[in-house]
């Protein structure tokens, strides 16, 4: 009989004591789940905490300014934030970085795509995070490729950034065949010493996209200014994506020395002679 009763003093302090922790549970707001996990020495699961994220679209062949745009209008950092996050971003973190002009932004190595980031992200952590995009787009057989050609990122890109501008690229159908064409152009021009003469470069300099560019446009002083300056810019113009990209790095040699696009088209007229391009322009621009 006592032996009995002692386990009914021993049931009662049980009994007692999970009435304890249930009401310490439940004042504490952790739970029956918890309060078994404490009884039985278990680790209680970690608590998963909701943190809204945002969607954030860049457009090939946009501006630093339009992304920042975008991060104003998405409530995630002021200009100013955008623009000093790149001037303090640490570029030794990435290797494609390593010959980037000094004295430029990430005009041209901010990667082109929809990202999906934390409302509390900063702009160096979204700067980061499409840095880190393009160092995974950037192939080691498109390194390899640009270094055979003597060429450095930085200038490929630049070139990129131009025609991605200049050139119709259908992303959504993986076509970038005159790309490749204006790309050859573009290069020899370079190789024979001669302007690039392109349209892209005068709208980033005047900040104005227009159908044509009057002869006080072209001479603007800029070193972004390819009538007046032979060679490329300074640095990119645009950050390109992948298909301005490849069309740098991989031209399609022509016979071809000019082309121009008619207004209100996507369609490229070439010309082999100056006198076949200004025939080009009188038909097609009017000129």
């Amino acid at each position: 009989m006592f032996k009995g009763f002692k386990y009914c003093i021993f049931g009662l302090i049980l009994f007692l004591i999970i009435i304890f922790f249930v009401v310490q549970s439940s004042l504490s707001n952790k739970g029956i789940s918890t309060l078994f996990d404490r009884v039985l020495g278990r680790k209680p699961a970690p608590v998963l905490v909701y943190k809204e994220e945002k969607t954030l679209r860049i457009i090939e062949g946009w501006r630093n300014s339009d992304i920042s745009n975008l991060l104003v209008k998405n409530n995630l950092a002021t200009a100013d934030e955008f623009t000093q996050a790149q001037k303090d971003f640490d570029t030794t973190k990435f290797s494609f970085l390593a010959d980037k002009p000094k004295g430029t932004d990430l005009e041209g190595y901010l990667y082109p795509d929809t990202y999906r980031v934390f409302a509390s992200s900063t702009a160096s952590e979204i700067i980061n995070k499409m840095l880190a995009n393009f160092d995974q787009k950037l192939t080691p057989k498109m390194r390899a490729d640009i270094a055979a050609q003597g060429k450095t990122i930085s200038e490929v890109l630049t070139m990129a950034s131009i025609i991605e501008k200049e050139a119709p690229i259908s992303y959504a159908k993986g076509e970038n065949s005159d790309a490749k064409i204006i790309s050859g152009i573009f290069w020899r021009r370079i190789k024979d010493g001669q302007a690039l003469q392109s349209c892209a470069t005068l709208a980033y300099v005047l900040g104005v996209d227009k159908p044509q560019y009057s002869e006080v446009d072209t001479k603007i002083n800029s070193p972004y200014n390819t009538y007046l300056n032979r060679g490329l810019p300074p640095g990119p113009i645009s950050n390109p994506g992948i298909l301005a990209i490849e069309a740098a790095i991989y031209p399609t040699p022509s016979n071809y020395n000019y082309f121009l696009t008619p207004i209100g088209s996507k369609a490229i007229i070439y010309a082999t002679t100056y006198e076949e391009h200004l025939r080009n322009k009188n038909k097609y621009l009017g000129n």
